[in-house]
């Protein structure tokens, strides 16, 4: 089903749209945004200004447009803070719904939360551990505290950062009282939650909306770092202290030249590093994690009514890889079969290679993967297929491990990169003996399927006479051209393992013939 939902919050107005399965895949068709400010001034005047009601009129009709356009089944907007908190934000919701004929619903602070709870456990998983989820919004913060995938509590806080800004930091840049000022009043607001949060062992802290996005950017920029796709992404407390300090320390003019920083955010930027860097401070957690998933795609899923398992779980990262490959390959029959053969010399190997657990998972995805980039070209289509992997949308991974799957399936073909080649850069040294050895098991398994007709019906192992001996049982079938593609492919894993690794076609078993009555 194609759905779409429309944030007006008191920075911004989003829409998504989108394909929802009701088992909770997610495909993005569309993703527009504008910056209408809805709360400027309304935090300190109690009402929405001429100004912004008309630029989010006119951002709605453009988006109901669009959605008609994208054939949308279904639609949900709904509207926060700013709109609630106005007193006249009722008159301004019933000329939206008159103008643009779209059914808009203010929400509360805590269904926002609920919202945003939704969200953040489907594309993350939060099954372990203890998480604070913080969402900084314009007009305000929205905190929830989860244990083993299951919320404890719940909180919608007036410290959005447009809120603050107007009643707080005049100046440009802020004073140090200014400074000081806000800080005591944030920590009057949240500082005994906080408290709490940090007494149940709080693990992580997973950090939503784009004015997080915006300053982990900045903190990552500052350090030299890429700032490309944030889901998933990890700064240090200590790097968004020093973002904090730097951000104070200059006005807005200079805070525009800054790497990474939303031109449209500038003004707000010292608040939200404040808020920020007070509540990891509190919580004492070494960092924070982005998620890309927030309010709009909490609505969607519940405007789907999913229930099913979430994209964060080992089932949901499953079906991720899984519709990525259909997207790109079909039935893949040719990926399955190799996954299978892969994993199985996986479970052989793994001990001696010192591979870790978490590695066969990851070979099982570049294995379903690893020939997508023929959708686009054959010559190059390893190639193609890395782009692809890294430039989806798959939920539930970090950026690390899709960069490990990307980069293993690249390698299923010619050569495997050395361990200083330019393409493992952006891998710890740690993981690049991982992204040899599994490719090195890819490329085996992927040549014992070389006709792509599922030659290969069996496959055992056996470490025998200082050797490692692949016993390949294909039936009554004819595996001469997998048995030579794999005798090609096998010289990486014999170097891993400091061993010859044999091939061996296991002999059919024929029918006896049968004896003729005398």
């Amino acid at each position: 089903m194609r759905l779409a939902a429309i944030d007006l919050g008191s920075n911004s107005v989003h829409m998504v749209v989108a394909d929802v399965t009701a088992d909770g895949r997610i495909q993005v068709v569309d993703r527009v945004k504008e910056m209408v400010r809805l709360g400027r001034r309304a935090f300190t005047t109690g009402a929405l200004t001429d100004e912004t009601t008309e630029l989010a009129e006119r951002a709605v009709t453009t988006f109901g447009r669009l959605a008609r356009a994208r054939h949308v089944q279904r639609l949900r907007a709904v509207a926060t803070s700013a709109v609630r908190e106005a007193r006249n934000g009722a008159a301004f919701v019933r000329r939206l719904q008159r103008e643009t004929g779209l059914p808009i619903e203010v929400i509360s602070g805590l269904d926002e939360a609920r919202l945003i709870f939704r969200a953040v456990r489907h594309a993350m998983g939060l099954e372990n551990g203890t998480h604070l989820l913080v969402d900084v919004g314009g007009g305000s913060v929205e905190l929830t505290l989860v244990e083993d995938g299951r919320p404890v509590w719940m909180r919608s806080v007036p410290l959005g950062v447009a809120r603050l800004t107007e009643r707080f930091l005049p100046s440009d840049p802020p004073t140090g009282r200014q400074v000081r000022a806000l800080e005591r009043h944030v920590m009057r607001t949240i500082g005994d939650l906080l408290d709490r949060a940090r007494r149940r062992g709080v693990t992580s802290a997973i950090g939503t909306s784009g004015t997080i996005n915006t300053l982990v950017a900045m903190a990552l920029q500052a350090q030299g770092a890429d700032a490309g796709r944030l889901h998933g992404v990890s700064v240090t407390r200590e790097a968004i202290h020093a973002m904090r300090r730097r951000l104070l320390a200059v006005d807005a003019r200079a805070r525009a030249e800054l790497p990474g920083v939303d031109a449209k955010r500038v003004d707000l930027m010292p608040a939200a590093a404040v808020v920020v860097d007070a509540i990891l401070a509190r919580v004492r957690v070494p960092h924070l994690t982005v998620c890309g998933w927030a309010l709009r795609e909490g609505v969607l899923l519940e405007l789907a009514r999913v229930n099913g398992p979430g994209a964060g779980t080992r089932l949901g990262r499953r079906r991720a890889v899984v519709a990525l490959a259909h997207r790109y390959a079909g039935d893949n029959a040719h990926g399955r079969q190799v996954a299978q053969l892969a994993t199985t010399v996986f479970d052989a190997v793994a001990a001696q290679l010192r591979l870790p657990a978490a590695g066969r998972e990851l070979l099982e995805y570049a294995a379903l993967l690893h020939d997508i980039g023929h959708a686009v070209d054959h010559d190059r289509h390893h190639r193609h297929t890395y782009y692809l992997i890294k430039n989806s949308e798959l939920l539930g991974f970090d950026p690390q491990e899709i960069e490990l799957i990307a980069l293993v399936a690249r390698s299923h073909r010619k050569q495997v990169p050395k361990p200083s080649a330019p393409e493992l850069a952006q891998v710890p040294n740690g993981k690049r003996k991982l992204v040899r050895a599994l490719a090195a098991l890819l490329r085996i398994a992927d040549a014992l399927d070389r006709t792509h007709f599922g030659v290969v019906k069996n496959l055992s192992v056996e470490k025998s006479s200082g050797r490692l001996v692949l016993h390949v049982d294909a039936g009554a079938e004819n595996a001469e051209l997998e048995l030579w593609a794999a005798e090609r492919r096998v010289d990486l894993l014999s170097r891993l393992l400091d061993r010859p690794v044999v091939l061996r076609p296991v002999a059919s078993a024929r029918p006896r013939a049968r004896r003729r009555a005398s």
